[in-house]
């Protein structure tokens, strides 16, 4: 498994260099997704479902952490392209930083490339990646108000993905309110409640995915 160290970008516009991104995968047929949460909500786990769910995608996934290997080779094991990708300390990623990564894993041949974004609910929000979609995931042992806490990172997302659904009978979670939250933050966010161990939701997730792949193609 390869692992590569990320240095931040020393660009004086990371927004420049995040439109040069979009614009070559753009180019390349590629649909870049940037995963972003706390640690713990479940990343991996979904990600393992999301590429079992969508056999018929080449998928590609970037890890990207402070340390460790753990990530990526679960990912690995799943048969998924998976690049591992150290930050070098810093909490997470820039549009340099993904291109760094992107140039390692080498797209060319995939339909999706997930970034799995250092876990942090703050910093991620701050930096484009140059990803064409940006995905939120709360977990529900987090609790329902993150929205309130943390509103930048709600409306920056495409989507909110409400992982760990199935726990939902043991925690003091309310779906609603965090619907209406969100929703007030950016009207124009996808809530997908899932859980990646029972399944339940990840058929709309995935069909959602695959629309988007389809869109980043023809449009």
């Amino acid at each position: 498994m390869k692992v590569i160290e990320l240095k931040k970008s020393v660009s004086a516009s990371n927004d420049r260099d995040a439109d040069r991104v979009r614009a070559e995968l753009k180019e390349n047929g590629v649909l870049l997704v940037n995963l972003m949460s706390s640690p713990g909500s479940g990343k991996t786990t979904l990600l393992s479902g999301l590429i079992r769910g969508m056999k018929d995608l080449k998928i590609g996934v970037m890890e990207a952490d402070i340390a460790s290997t753990v990530d990526a080779e679960a990912i690995e094991r799943i048969g998924a392209k998976a690049i591992q990708a150290h930050t070098d300390g810093m909490c997470h990623v820039d549009a340099g930083m993904t291109k760094e990564a992107l140039d390692a894993i080498d797209v060319s041949d995939l339909d999706l490339v997930f970034l799995e974004n250092v876990g942090n609910l703050i910093c991620p929000a701050e930096y484009d990646t140059g990803a064409a979609v940006n995905v939120m995931i709360l977990s529900v042992p987090e609790g329902d108000d993150k929205p309130l806490k943390y509103p930048l990172m709600f409306e920056k997302s495409d989507a909110l993905v409400i992982t760990k659904t199935d726990a939902l009978p043991y925690f003091d979670f309310d779906t609603e309110a965090v619907r209406r939250r969100a929703l007030k933050l950016n009207p124009g966010i996808r809530i997908f409640p899932v859980s990646a161990k029972t399944g339940d939701g990840m058929n709309e997730l995935e069909t959602w995915l695959r629309n988007e792949v389809d869109h980043h193609k023809t449009n």
